[in-house]
């Protein structure tokens, strides 16, 4: 199982799919090598440091969060119900009232789609918030899968602190 990683008032709450199964049997998210989650966010200065998945529990305490919208690991997230994402969706807005961090980040698209229940999303800050109090953000997807240049994805992800300043002094 990957527990959740939340304390109230974070900065971002950085929002999956779900684990994959290398997650489900370390416990760590994002912990396929394939996966560049972790770097991403180094290089968009997200994170001081290079984090590694196990480390991931250390996030809370430098304003970042992580949780999915589904807990069950799985190989892909086609083989999500549409059952899990309903339970999902009422489960995640919940975390998202309690913990009220400044920016929800959707790792993907996908996982925004599935949120929210819309079609046409653009990248970055979204016009309408599904929790009122915090900003949604739809990014890219971390997996190794995309097939965007790590270039275009860190940029896209290296709005979030200049979003998070923002907020901040409102």
């Amino acid at each position: 199982m990957v527990l959740d990683h939340l304390k109230e008032n974070l900065d971002i709450l950085f929002i999956g799919f779900n684990p994959s199964l290398l997650s489900g049997e370390t416990g760590h998210h994002f912990a396929n090598p394939n996966n560049r989650f972790w770097k991403i966010l180094y290089k968009a200065s997200i994170t001081p440091k290079l984090y590694k998945p196990e480390e991931d529990w250390l996030l809370p305490e430098i304003g970042l969060g992580l949780t999915n919208i589904v807990e069950r690991p799985t190989r892909a997230a086609d083989e999500i119900t549409k059952e899990e994402y309903r339970l999902g969706r009422v489960v995640l807005r919940e975390k998202i009232k309690a913990y009220k961090p400044l920016v929800a980040c959707y790792v993907g698209k996908g996982v925004y789609q599935q949120f929210s229940q819309k079609k046409d999303i653009p990248w970055g800050i979204q016009s309408e918030s599904m929790v009122p109090g915090t900003a949604d953000f739809v990014a890219p997807s971390s997996s190794g899968l995309v097939r965007m240049k790590l270039e275009e994805i860190v940029k896209i992800y290296h709005e979030l602190p200049d979003i998070v300043s923002g907020l901040k002094e409102k």
